[in-house]
C-alpha cells in the first residue's frame, strides 16, 4: 500500500518512542519484533519482564533490544503517582487512589507520554476504546483550541478518481456519537491538520450532509451549516465547505451543478461526517464494496499522541497504528 509505506518511511526518519501498555498480549509481541526490525520506533513494552519473555519464546519472536517496563516494579511508579496525584485532586483523586491507578498498564503509559518519557502510545488490543479515552482525557487532555478528541479514517480506495487518487480521510467515525456544531469544527480543524501533518496533502474538507447549499431545510443541516461556520471562522487558513452532498463533495460534473461557486465541491478529500452513524457506515460501505483500505481509527485532537486499536486487530494493524503514531509525535 502506497500511503503506509510512506508513512513508514516517515517513521524511520526520525525514530520516536511509542509505549505499548499491552506488552503481554501475543499479537502486540509479534507486532513488536517487525516495528523492531523495520526500525519504526523505539518501543517500550509495559508489563511483567518474566511473562513477556516467556511468552515472546512461545512465539518465536525476537523482542531483544525492546524495553520493558513493570509499574509493579518501576523506580517511576511513584513519581508517575505523584503527578497524576496533582493532576486529578481538583476532582478527588487521593494519593492513595493514585497509586493503584498507575499500576493500570494504561493509566501507567499515559503518564509515560505526559511526562516525556515516551513520544505516543497504541492501546487497544485487549482494552476498550473507552480504557484509552478516559486516562487520554484526564492526563493528556485536548491541544490548544480543540474542544473534540475526534477520530479519522485514512481511506484508500483503488483505482478511484476521487478525493487525491482514491486517498481521502474521514471523519469522524469512531468517538463522537452526535457532535455539536462547535465540535464538529473542531473535527473538521483536526481532520485537516491530519491530512496535512501524516497525510502530506493540502486539505479541502467538505460538510457533508443531505442537503447541498440549502436544497433541503431541517435542524440536522442547521447544524452542519454552523459547524462550516465556525471552521471558517476559526481557521481561514483552511478550505472548508458545506453543508454538501456526499455527490456533490466528490465529483466534479455533480458540484458544477449543485454548488458552482464552491472551492472545495467536486474535489474534496477530507469528508467530514455529521454524526458517528453516517461516518462509521459510510467507512465500512466504502471499504467492503469498493475493497478499500481503512487505516484506523486515528485518534486526533489530544495534546500528544495516543491511539485506539480494534480487539479484533491483526498484528499488522497494530506495526500501521505504531507507526502512525510516530508521524503524529513528529510534529508535536
Amino acid at each position: 500500500m502506497e500511503l503506509m509505506k510512506k508513512i513508514y518511511d516517515m517513521a524511520k526518519a526520525d525514530k520516536k518512542r511509542i509505549v505499548l501498555p499491552e506488552g503481554e498480549e501475543e499479537r502486540t509481541l509479534v507486532a513488536a519484533e517487525k516495528i523492531k526490525n523495520e526500525g519504526l520506533a523505539e518501543l517500550i513494552l509495559v508489563g511483567s519482564e518474566d511473562v513477556i519473555n516467556e511468552k515472546a519464546k512461545e512465539l518465536n519472536v525476537d523482542i531483544s533490544g525492546i524495553e520493558i517496563v513493570n509499574p509493579e516494579t518501576s523506580k517511576k511508579t511513584s513519581e508517575y503517582a505523584k503527578a497524576l496525584y496533582e493532576l486529578r485532586k481538583h476532582k478527588g483523586v487521593t494519593i492513595d487512589k493514585a497509586e493503584k491507578m498507575v499500576l493500570d498498564t494504561v493509566y501507567y503509559g499515559t503518564m509515560m507520554v505526559k511526562l516525556d518519557d515516551a513520544d505516543g502510545m497504541v492501546s487497544g488490543a485487549i482494552h476498550t476504546t473507552g480504557d484509552l479515552l478516559r486516562p487520554g482525557l484526564q492526563i493528556i487532555k485536548t491541544a490548544p483550541g480543540i474542544n473534540a478528541v475526534s477520530s479519522f479514517f485514512l481511506m484508500e480506495v483503488p483505482n478511484c478518481e476521487y478525493g487525491e487518487n482514491g486517498f481521502l480521510l474521514f471523519a469522524d467515525c469512531a468517538v463522537n456519537p452526535n457532535p455539536t456544531a462547535e465540535q464538529l469544527a473542531s473535527i473538521a480543524i483536526s481532520t485537516a491538520e491530519s491530512a496535512r501533518g501524516l497525510a502530506k496533502i493540502e486539505p479541502k474538507v467538505a460538510m457533508l450532509s443531505f442537503s447541498t447549499m440549502g436544497s433541503a431545510s431541517h435542524e440536522l443541516v442547521d447544524k452542519v451549516k454552523k459547524a462550516t461556520e465556525i471552521a471558517k471562522e476559526q481557521r481561514s487558513d483552511i478550505m472548508i465547505d458545506g453543508e454538501l452532498q456526499l455527490d456533490a463533495a466528490i465529483v466534479p460534473k455533480v458540484a458544477a451543478q449543485k454548488a458552482p461557486n464552491s472551492k472545495v465541491a467536486g474535489s474534496a478529500n477530507v469528508l467530514v461526517f455529521p454524526d458517528l452513524q453516517a461516518g462509521n457506515i459510510g467507512y465500512k460501505l466504502v471499504q467492503r464494496f469498493a475493497k478499500a483500505e481503512a487505516i484506523g481509527p486515528i485518534c486526533q485532537g489530544f495534546a500528544k499522541p495516543i491511539n485506539d486499536l480494534s480487539r479484533g486487530c491483526s498484528p499488522e494493524d497494530i506495526v500501521n497504528v505504531v507507526a502512525v503514531t510516530a508521524v503524529q509525535a513528529q510534529s508535536k
